[in-house]
């Protein structure tokens, strides 16, 4: 297997997938499981627990946050050439309606907009029928070496 510094950013998230490489330590805070990606875009199962609410027993807007910032920031790295990072430099997140808690959500990201040196990306937080909990777009600053 190739050092993950020489990995394109898609072979490196599959390496992830695969369990070859080790999950981001925010899925131990944030259960996060990254299960699907291709060229642009990325997916995770998320699931807001007991750790997540806010002093008023709801799930706390930074879990859908962090979420979204993940997903849309896993889709950008896709499309990524070995060696290249990025940084998030601007999320917007849209909550739309409360996140529940222990009920399994798909956060979905993709790609809009790929230049040399700035990648826009999408994200959406959806439960099973297509419901939207929340809704976020990013802008990554692409790091060459």
């Amino acid at each position: 297997m190739k050092h993950p510094k020489e990995m394109t950013g898609l072979e490196f998230l599959q390496a992830m997938i695969d369990g070859h490489i080790p999950r981001a330590s925010i899925s131990e805070t944030i259960p996060m499981d990254l299960h699907s990606i291709s060229k642009g875009g990325a997916s995770f199962n998320v699931q807001a627990d007991q750790r997540h609410l806010n002093p008023l027993g709801g799930v706390h807007g930074g879990f859908a946050a962090t979420v979204l910032d993940s997903v849309t920031g896993c889709a950008v790295h896709t499309t990524l050439e070995a060696g290249v990072g990025y940084g998030t430099i601007d999320l917007n997140v849209k909550m739309c309606r409360p996140v529940p808690k222990d009920k399994m959500l798909l956060a979905v990201g993709k790609v809009i907009n790929l230049s040399k040196n700035l990648a826009i990306s999408e994200g959406q937080l959806i439960d099973e029928d297509g419901k939207l909990y929340a809704h976020a777009t990013a802008t990554c600053m692409i790091i060459h070496p």
